[in-house]
């Protein structure tokens, strides 16, 4: 454990102190990192959520607006009804998707427009036949 600041000792003289000595026995000869240069971009300008979106990158975790989200949400259901295994399943898929749209359409999110209408649920059923024709 680190002895205690003696009294009437400046304490940046002090800490500057047990750095010294700390160097002097080896203590910071083998650290992981050591003589490289701190991560991030030098040539970046600083950001102060640099360590929120490290984490999130290393997480694998991202954030979109709800609009954003929506969008990628309904090009998946489009694609996995198009590769349902059955079409009763294809059309439960087209009209769950379909009803978050709708609210969105009528009660917009914050963010930018979602560019999403609702799919035709028939159409979509067409397609997944032509798919299930071409197997």
């Amino acid at each position: 454990m680190t002895e205690r600041k003696p009294p009437g000792v400046d304490f940046e003289s002090w800490v500057d102190k047990q750095i010294r000595d700390a160097d002097t026995r080896g203590e910071f000869a083998e650290l992981p990192g050591a003589g490289k240069p701190l991560p991030g971009e030098l040539d970046s300008t600083y950001d102060e959520l640099w360590w929120v979106r490290r984490k999130m990158a290393r997480e694998g975790v991202s954030v979109l607006p709800p609009a954003l989200a929506l969008r990628k949400e309904a090009e998946d259901a489009l694609e996995a009804a198009l590769d349902a295994p059955s079409e009763r399943m294809a059309r439960r898929i087209v009209e769950e998707v379909n009803v978050k749209i709708r609210e969105v359409m009528f009660k917009p999110p914050p963010g930018p427009p979602l560019g999403k209408k609702p799919y035709d649920v028939e159409e979509v059923v067409g397609q997944w036949r032509e798919r299930r024709a071409g197997r």
